[in-house]
């Protein structure tokens, strides 16, 4: 899932400082992720200039506030490797946003104090979710829209709910509370998934190894609309061409990663495209990612295939 854009619509009319800046870095993170699909290097992310002054939005803490405003402009999440523990442990709670730690234990810390008011103007942060060391997702805008002081950590609503939907907040409902947390969850997953599963294929189709990241999706194996899970191993990087034949079964994976082309397919006769494209993908084997832990599930594989089989 993508960011919400038209920052207009989510702050008031003035044009101070905090507003102009938030807008700016909704701006720069709308024209990085379209150059970066396979997450942004922090290093480009602070490359964020604001009135001439260059204005960092990643930093060491987690938690940044600029020293010309007043409330919290961004929020992190530490990198953990496979295997790792995080420093923090953010979380999705009960009532369906994601919970995110404190720095330390004390409430009038600095950093706490500038999610406090963030919290108070309802000013919208820019989220930076990890993908690889030093790389992000970028989920923007976020909302800190509550606060436990006995766990040390503020509630953060990544989404909004759709027209008509009524999400409450205090616990009241529990219907309510299971559609935002898998809202959340889902929103949460969706943005990590296509940086992640590109960095695995190192950007470059595994059909036919094109390497323009912008013009890569990443497929599920098992749709999301079938219980599919966002990891990496339901995942396969494609260009936008074999992903849409992919997902409507023009072409299919056996369990041994070999490709196949429907037979109605390999018998027309068409332009270039046809031929090179899709006609000479039959019978070639799906490019893997170099860690074998990331290397598409075999299980996954052959259920999709049935489902090829099936419709060929």
């Amino acid at each position: 899932m993508g960011a919400r854009t038209g920052y207009k619509h989510f702050m008031p009319a003035s044009e101070d400082v905090d507003t102009r800046v938030r807008a700016a870095m909704f701006a720069h993170l709308d024209r990085l992720r379209l150059a970066h699909p396979d997450g942004i290097p922090s290093s480009v992310i602070n490359t964020f200039v604001f009135d001439g002054q260059p204005i960092r939005l990643v930093v060491q803490p987690g938690i940044w506030k600029p020293a010309r405003l007043a409330a919290a402009l961004t929020i992190r999440t530490t990198w953990t490797p496979e295997g790792g523990q995080a420093p923090y442990e953010d979380r999705v709670g009960p009532d369906g946003s994601l919970r995110y730690k404190w720095r330390g234990t004390d409430p009038d810390q600095a950093d706490n104090r500038a999610l406090r008011e963030a919290m108070a103007r309802n000013a919208p942060l820019a989220y930076f979710y990890p993908v690889a060391r030093s790389v992000y997702a970028a989920i923007y805008p976020v909302y800190l829209v509550d606060e436990d002081r006995q766990a040390h950590e503020f509630a953060v609503h990544l989404m909004e709910p759709p027209a008509g939907v009524t999400v409450t907040w205090d616990g009241e409902s529990h219907l309510d509370r299971r559609y935002v947390r898998r809202l959340t969850l889902h929103r949460l997953h969706q943005v990590v998934f296509r940086p992640r599963v590109l960095r695995a294929y190192d950007s470059q189709c595994a059909l036919c190894r094109l390497r323009h990241a912008p013009l890569l999706d990443a497929a599920h194996i098992i749709p999301d609309s079938r219980g599919g899970e966002p990891v990496v191993p339901n995942g396969l990087a494609m260009c936008k061409i074999h992903h849409a034949a992919y997902d409507t079964n023009i072409i299919g994976i056996r369990p041994d990663r070999v490709v196949e082309v429907r037979v109605d397919v390999l018998a027309e006769i068409d332009g270039p495209m046809l031929r090179h494209g899709l006609q000479e993908m039959h019978g070639s084997t799906i490019s893997l990612p170099r860690a074998r832990r990331d290397h598409p599930d075999p299980t996954r594989l052959e259920q999709r295939y049935e489902q090829f089989r099936a419709a060929a």
